[in-house]
């Protein structure tokens, strides 16, 4: 849906990396060696998505680093649009709906760093969780997606970062 929209696999990449989470920033050499692109073509997108007012940017020890712009209008509803092309926000609601007494889930790995790596890691925490009905529902979300779900109940010693997506109210 978004890469039919977004045609160019470059920008798609960015706006998957800044906006699934906020707290996500990055500098020119270190997005080119990780999306495995030439520091061009991050550059022109970069400059792109910072003039359109969707990335901001500051200096820290002589790196320029780039984040979300979470004050611009269109934040929420990009944020939210590249939750839904990734199909995170099925499976939240799928986990909540039947899974037990949830407490919290939490997106791990590659999509919690802002890479459509494929593969969607899931740490879902709470009381007396269905274990079998998650690992039915992530193949039922496999087949679904086109991507590969682990799901976790404990979370795996690791992971550094890490994106809530519920967390109950107490």
């Amino acid at each position: 849906m978004l890469d039919s929209l977004i045609t160019s696999k470059t920008r798609l990449k960015l706006l998957i990396k800044f906006f699934v989470s906020s707290t996500n920033k990055g500098y020119l050499r270190g997005i080119a060696e990780e999306f495995n692109e030439s520091t061009n073509s991050i550059r022109k997108e970069l400059n792109q998505l910072t003039d359109a007012g969707y990335l901001n940017k500051s200096q820290e020890n002589n790196k320029i680093y780039y984040r979300a712009n979470v004050e611009h209008p269109l934040f929420q509803s990009l944020q939210n649009l590249v939750r839904t092309f990734l199909g995170i926000d099925q499976a939240v609601d799928q986990v909540l709906e039947r899974a037990g007494d949830v407490e919290q889930v939490s997106l791990l790995g590659d999509y919690a760093n802002g890479i459509d790596s494929g593969t969607i890691e899931v740490l879902v925490m709470g009381k007396d969780l269905d274990s079998a009905y998650l690992l039915q529902l992530s193949g039922k979300t496999e087949k679904l997606l086109g991507k590969n779900i682990k799901i976790y109940l404990e979370k795996p010693l690791e992971v550094k970062q890490q994106i809530i997506l519920y967390q109950k109210e107490k």
